[in-house]
């Protein structure tokens, strides 16, 4: 069980046995992990396994603070989260063993479908929202809400047409941030959907979550992220510093109410958002069914004294010649 040449997620696995698991197909990979469909031989059932990347484990203080927050995780029951099985060590590998969802991830529907229609991705935010409140609940901050980490499943009749499931649930994010494994100019989180104090590196509770989901919920109905640059430091400034589109902007025919809400979601200081995941999907689904009319968008005072980007922090449509 080498390790990749660079480093990063271990080879490929595919018909080895790992801590009592059968590893069957690679169903998703990212940079400092590979989940694996997996046989429990065990209690022969299917489950997902995650293998994090070696130098991880190599890592005395993130060692630590995986095991702890695994055991923290595993504990919390919700039906919009992921249920942990087993967190552990061996040869040299972190794992985490979890229910496997038959399904895709919101990924992979939105670039199947494109935007959504207003009730399904309300439907979608509202059990999700759920999911990061319980968390929330047990101290744990997401810390990378996105569309990848949320898996869709079939649901149980026509009023609950999909079952939502949160994953990836704070087992690296809060690990690697308090054990100072990354590097100058990295920081944990995902760009198209990182909140702005996380940037910053100041302190982050559950209100990163509320922004990381308005800017979930917003792909969801405009088709793409509120902010789109053309490259990493331009996304970062934007997050920071500009104002996001309104929705009406970019899919009219919606209720104006929503941009009122997402503004709020988006807000740039932490205490001018939502102050839970909940109190916005409830804002939303009363926002959907209000008229549509145009919107009265207000910002909020903090975001009065942006500064004005330079001109490579400028949005990548509609910039001047």
């Amino acid at each position: 069980m080498d390790p990749d040449p660079v480093g990063g997620p271990p080879s490929d696995l595919r018909g080895k046995q790992i801590a009592g698991y059968l590893v069957e197909s690679e169903i998703g990979r990212g940079g400092m992990a590979v989940v694996y469909r997996a046989r429990d031989l065990r209690l022969d059932r299917t489950v997902a396994l995650k293998l994090l990347a070696p130098e991880l484990a190599r890592n005395d203080t993130f060692r630590q603070r995986f095991a702890f927050e695994s055991r923290v995780a595993a504990a919390i029951d919700h039906p919009h989260i992921v249920p942990v099985f087993e967190a552990g060590e061996t040869e040299g590998l972190l794992y985490i063993a979890m229910r496997y969802v038959a399904g895709r991830d919101l990924r992979a529907m939105l670039n199947r479908t494109g935007p959504l229609p207003l009730d399904t991705a309300t439907r979608i935010a509202g059990q999700v929202a759920s999911a990061l409140d319980a968390a929330h609940d047990h101290d744990l901050v997401h810390r990378d809400v996105k569309p990848g980490n949320i898996l869709v499943a079939q649901g149980t009749d026509s009023d609950h047409p999909e079952h939502v499931y949160l994953t990836d649930f704070g087992l690296t994010k809060k690990s690697l941030s308090l054990s100072g494994f990354t590097s100058v100019g990295q920081f944990v989180g995902t760009l198209d959907y990182v909140a702005p104090e996380q940037i910053a590196g100041k302190p982050v509770d559950g209100r990163c979550d509320v922004y990381s989901l308005g800017c979930v919920v917003y792909e969801t109905l405009a088709g793409g992220p509120p902010f789109e640059r053309d490259d990493d430091m331009a996304l970062l400034w934007a997050h920071q510093y500009d104002p996001p589109p309104p929705l009406s902007s970019r899919r009219p025919g919606l209720p104006g109410a929503l941009d009122e809400v997402l503004a709020k979601a988006l807000a740039k200081s932490p205490e001018d958002r939502w102050s839970t995941c909940l109190e916005f999907t409830a804002a939303l689904r009363s926002a959907g069914s209000s008229p549509v009319r145009p919107s009265t968008r207000v910002v909020p005072a903090s975001q009065d004294a942006a500064p004005s980007p330079p001109r490579w922090a400028l949005p990548v449509f509609g910039r001047p010649a």
